[in-house]
């Protein structure tokens, strides 16, 4: 004769009930702890071209992730960088062709104003960090100067055109550089 065991469910029993609300607990305390770190999004990018000011042209790829809660306000992102063509004014003067290796961050900015082409008459336009479009200050590494920063800029980057005075789309921004046109990607 064979015997089959069947298992039945089993009362919890004295210590059932106490673990099953510290498992509730646990949950319901790590979803608050989630919610108030906030959203963090992640995004990705490539540009051959970020130009507009009097010199200089830059090549830039890069990502990383960056959290939108106000008090944490942290960013982790690099990538890297080339000057396609000699910059001779502002935060990259000095950067000559074929000069760069990489970019990382130092501050996620919660905004700035800018200026495509850095001319007098180019009024400035605002950028916003959020869901779509992050601010940030970056360093800047040419080859040589170690873990040196080179220069030091902030960049916009962001899923939409920033600058729409101008023709073409314009979705990323280096300081005293210019803006360019990217293939860009981010997500939550």
């Amino acid at each position: 004769m064979i015997r089959m065991r069947t298992f039945g469910r089993r009362p919890l029993g004295w210590l059932g009930l106490p673990a099953a609300a510290a498992v509730l607990l646990i949950v319901s305390l790590g979803s608050s702890t989630a919610l108030a770190a906030g959203s963090t999004v992640g995004f990705g990018f490539q540009t051959p071209d970020v130009s507009g000011f009097p010199t200089g042209s830059v090549a830039l790829s890069g990502g990383g992730a960056f959290n939108l809660n106000a008090s944490a306000g942290t960013v982790h992102a690099g990538g890297g960088f080339s000057c396609t063509s000699d910059v001779g004014q502002a935060f990259l003067a000095g950067c000559l062709q074929g000069e760069g290796v990489r970019w990382d961050t130092e501050a996620l900015l919660p905004s700035t104003t800018f200026k495509c082409t850095g001319a007098a008459s180019e009024l400035l336009k605002p950028a916003t960090t959020g869901q779509d479009t992050v601010v940030i200050q970056a360093d800047f590494y040419r080859a040589g100067d170690a873990n040196d920063e080179s220069f030091s800029a902030q960049m916009i980057v962001s899923s939409h055109d920033i600058a729409d005075d101008i023709q073409g789309t314009q979705n990323v921004w280096i300081q005293g550089v210019g803006c360019g046109a990217a293939t860009v990607h981010f997500g939550a």
